[in-house]
């Protein structure tokens, strides 16, 4: 068999923000250099426009896209059994069964699946067949039927086919066999000269001649003047005619219609409610452009491999990708409180009071001893500058700092021009629907039976954000339905003031809004000093449900 390949993810949360995809990129690139391949940088949604504008900047490719990590018919063992011709007898299809120990064979058409042969129709082609007419009723080419009776054809065309007559055996004299051989039939014989010349004179398609007995010259012409395909073969005749319905084409018995198969994407939890519904033993897998790759049974299920993350940037499974609890993590790094993931087993978990993540993976080169390349550099420090917004966020550490000076140096950029460019690509939002411009950087939060979620968006314009608050006004409460939450709330963050302006949405989320941070509502919800959705708005406002429901 052949060893699957099993890739590690290295992905970020969903909604993707800069520190979560340049921190997946760089990360992967450096368990690559100490590890060797296998890893594989990974997103579990769309990249906002300042994401777009980093890689654009720095000539990188977006990760790729992993919208669910439950496992998958690529995941599970594929067994290869090689596909056939349609035009191979029965009798080679059961020879190859039982050479590659299976009971079902695909039969091609070059890649493309064209039907089924499985044990049991070759059973019941041998058991329930009992019309003389099944040979030709099934254009049996010749060339099978020498092959089957283990034979060779004397006269005629090998490729000609076998389609309009009966199946007959000579047994009676030749003034018998008039009577009952028709034009087109197939007859097998022995070695009388008599019976031969009757069935070549009475038209038949073709004879077969048993026990190798030596057809004569005179016979041989008088087949080809005849217009008869002879066949000899060394088998007798009771075995020639026990075998010589195995030498039709499996095309005329495999199943064609309504065949169940599945692609190498579906999920192993939607194809096993199928599997429990049919009595197939094995069923075709399909790649995306519909051609065969191989064959899967429910016995594959049991040995089925779940997919292997890396988790950065995150460690909430609100937060992670779909189907997470169906995945294996195996490392964690992140900058953020600790969350609700749960382990298979012990792992590595790496979390720092940073800033950003992207810190720590730089602090991770250096400890590894690998030289950052410029390329690493520029989207480390863009995913720095982006989380701590160039220094301003109270998140921000020293540490931050001069790991974002130092990349800087490395890839050859001015921090503070980056910075300017990233945000106004960020907060040009112009020709975004109002559901794009609310979840390019959105997180869900439970606090009891309370659910929210939490949008972002940061300018150095003043009025770009005033006219982004007055798109999403009457957007967000129809999003907060949708998605089953009890508020929304968002922030329009102006950097160069160092400020947000809070949307609230929801019964109860203004006055949340006002409890959390001692607002008077007749000023609106200014909050002054307040950049951070981490450190500020999320600790303020989960702080004060608790106490809500503390003392209820």
């Amino acid at each position: 068999m052949e060893e699957i390949k099993r890739p590690t993810f290295v992905i970020g949360h969903k909604n993707p923000d800069t520190d979560s995809i340049c921190s997946a990129i760089a990360y992967a690139n450096l368990k690559n250099k100490v590890e060797g391949d296998g890893y594989v940088a990974a997103r579990a949604g769309q990249l906002n426009q300042e994401t777009q504008y980093v890689l654009n900047y720095f000539g990188a490719s977006a990760p790729v896209y992993v919208p669910d990590v439950r496992t998958q018919v690529r995941d599970i063992e594929i067994r290869k059994t090689e596909g056939v011709d349609g035009g191979i007898s029965l009798k080679d299809a059961y020879k190859l069964m039982k050479q590659h120990a299976v009971v079902t064979l695909p039969v091609l058409t070059d890649s493309a699946l064209e039907g089924i042969i499985t044990l049991g129709d070759i059973s019941a082609s041998y058991m329930d067949v009992y019309d003389s007419t099944a040979l030709s009723d099934a254009d049996t080419p010749y060339k099978n039927i020498a092959k089957t009776v283990e034979g060779k054809v004397l006269v005629g065309d090998i490729e000609a086919k076998f389609s309009e007559g009966k199946v007959l055996i000579a047994a009676a004299n030749p003034d018998v066999m008039e009577d009952y051989i028709k034009k087109g039939d197939l007859v097998i014989l022995g070695n009388r000269y008599e019976s031969q010349l009757c069935a070549i004179e009475m038209e038949a398609a073709c004879i077969v001649v048993c026990d190798g007995a030596k057809v004569s010259k005179t016979i041989t012409m008088q087949a080809k003047e005849h217009g008869c395909v002879i066949i000899s073969t060394p088998l007798d005749t009771f075995t020639a005619a026990r075998f010589i319905n195995l030498s039709m084409p499996i095309s005329h018995y495999m199943k064609s219609d309504d065949l169940i198969t599945f692609h190498m994407k579906d999920y192993i939890e939607d194809i096993q409610k199928i599997m429990g519904q049919k009595r197939f033993r094995d069923f075709p897998v399909l790649d995306q452009n519909d051609n065969y790759v191989g064959m899967i049974s429910r016995r594959n299920l049991l040995n089925k491999m779940r997919k292997r993350l890396i988790l950065v940037d995150h460690n909430e499974e609100g937060q992670a990708v779909d189907g997470i609890n169906h995945a294996e993590v195996v490392e964690i790094i992140d900058h953020h409180k600790l969350g609700s993931i749960e382990t298979l087993s012990p792992i590595f978990f790496r979390n720092q009071p940073l800033g950003c993540t992207a810190t720590i993976v730089s602090q991770m080169y250096e400890e590894k001893g690998i030289e950052i390349e410029k390329k690493i550099a520029g989207l480390l420090c863009s995913a720095i500058i982006s989380d701590t917004l160039m220094f301003r966020s109270p998140t921000c550490t020293e540490v931050d700092k001069k790991t974002c000076e130092k990349l800087a140096e490395i890839a050859g950029i001015e921090i503070e021009e980056l910075a300017i460019d990233m945000f106004s690509a960020g907060s040009d939002l112009e020709s975004k629907t109002p559901a794009e411009i609310l979840h390019q950087d959105y997180k869900s939060f439970n606090v009891g039976d309370v659910k929210f979620a939490v949008g972002q968006v940061n300018s150095m314009n003043a009025v770009e954000l005033e006219e982004i608050g007055e798109k999403l006004k009457d957007y967000i409460d129809e999003a907060r339905r949708e998605e089953g939450l009890d508020m929304v709330f968002f922030m329009l963050t102006n950097i160069i003031k160092e400020s947000t302006d809070l949307m609230c949405v929801g019964d109860g989320a203004s006055e949340l809004a006002t409890d959390a941070f001692n607002l008077d509502p007749d000023d609106g919800y200014h909050l002054k000093g307040l950049v951070s959705r981490k450190k500020q708005l999320i600790p303020s406002l989960v702080g004060t449900l608790q106490t809500r429901q503390q003392n209820a």
